[in-house]
């Protein structure tokens, strides 16, 4: 038999507690930072292709038809909202006259600007590895 009582509900809760107990914000200490979000390669690519479009003065809907990708698409992918596959990739690429090792280097600079902004909002020294001259990251095409 179970110890519950026959006119109160059982309620089970589905995430753990995490507000402490007295209801009040804990003390932040100085270890503790806020976990910062990592950007998303499509995030990264897609303000690679904006940047890319904007800087040759190109409208949306000119890139898109030499593209031969939809308008809307081509904003969305711009917009991180969207993951698109290689063959549109280079398709957008070559619209804007790069190869697609050309926008993924693009993208690999949006990269390095990110983690360097964050690095230095958090107050964290760059970190000197074998890679740190690439920003952390190598991609070979």
């Amino acid at each position: 038999m179970s110890n519950h009582v026959p006119n109160e509900a059982r309620v089970v809760p589905l995430r753990p507690r995490t507000a402490p107990p007295h209801g009040g914000v804990p003390p932040r200490t100085p270890q503790q930072r806020p976990a910062r979000r990592e950007p998303l390669w499509r995030d990264l690519v897609g303000e690679a292709l904006r940047r890319e479009r904007l800087a040759q003065e190109r409208t949306l809907k000119d890139v898109a038809e030499q593209a031969r990708i939809s308008m809307p698409y081509l904003s969305e992918l711009e917009r991180g909202r969207k993951e698109a596959s290689s063959e549109v990739l280079a398709a957008a690429a070559r619209a804007l006259g790069l190869d697609l090792s050309d926008l993924l280097s693009l993208a690999q600079d949006e990269l390095v600007r990110h983690t360097r902004a964050d690095a230095v909002s958090q107050g964290r020294v760059a970190r000197t590895t074998p890679t740190a001259r690439y920003g952390g990251l190598c991609l070979a095409a």
